[in-house]
């Protein structure tokens, strides 16, 4: 059972990766109100309402507005206004043609977005979805989105890491870090 200070501890302590690497792990427990015992599950509960699920907050545009912005910026701007020009001085063909070319651009750009995003949407799917975190002192299988700060969490060769970590035990480990964006451990 963890004391008063554990209230006051968690409040507001933000560490960055970086900061998170070089500081000894003891110290680290210490910030995070943690131990080699982990965390127990009432207070990943109380963690997890104050700072929100371990996942990545999506911003949904809807498809019109996507499409859309494919007529906004200076290369839309000048055909729009070479498709404006045509039309005052009324050469149909040419403001037919430029017009058509402009939507048929727009739509381009909009289904190669359209295609990439379902890739991306694929591979979301792949991404650690069950880690195993030690909580009241045994392990427990979890979702992802559900560790929070100062859990601590088992890792097996080829498992995709859920979350930002400290290795603190076992052996030597190799991660590859590509397309890590730039995360906090709080």
């Amino acid at each position: 059972m963890k004391n008063s200070r554990e209230d006051e501890s968690m409040e507001h302590v933000l560490l960055s990766t970086e900061e998170s690497k070089k500081i000894p792990i003891s110290e680290l427990f210490e910030k995070l109100d943690s131990d080699e015992g982990g965390i127990s599950s009432s207070e990943a509960k109380k963690r997890l309402d104050e700072y929100g699920y371990n996942e990545i907050a999506e911003n949904k545009i809807s498809p019109l507005r996507k499409f859309l912005g494919y007529f906004w910026g200076p290369i839309p701007w000048m055909i729009e206004i070479a498709a404006v020009l045509s039309l005052l001085v009324r050469h149909w063909v040419d403001f037919s043609i430029i017009t058509t070319l402009l939507i048929f651009n727009a739509f381009v750009g909009f289904w190669q977005e359209y295609q990439a995003g379902n890739a991306v949407e694929a591979l979301k799917k792949k991404l650690a979805l069950k880690s195993h975190a030690l909580r009241d002192g045994k392990w427990q299988g979890i979702q992802a989105k559900e560790l929070v700060t100062g859990d601590i969490i088992r890792l097996r060769l080829g498992e995709i890491i859920p979350a930002g970590t400290k290795l603190f035990d076992g052996d030597y480990l190799s991660v590859d870090q590509s397309a890590q964006p730039e995360n906090h451990c709080r």
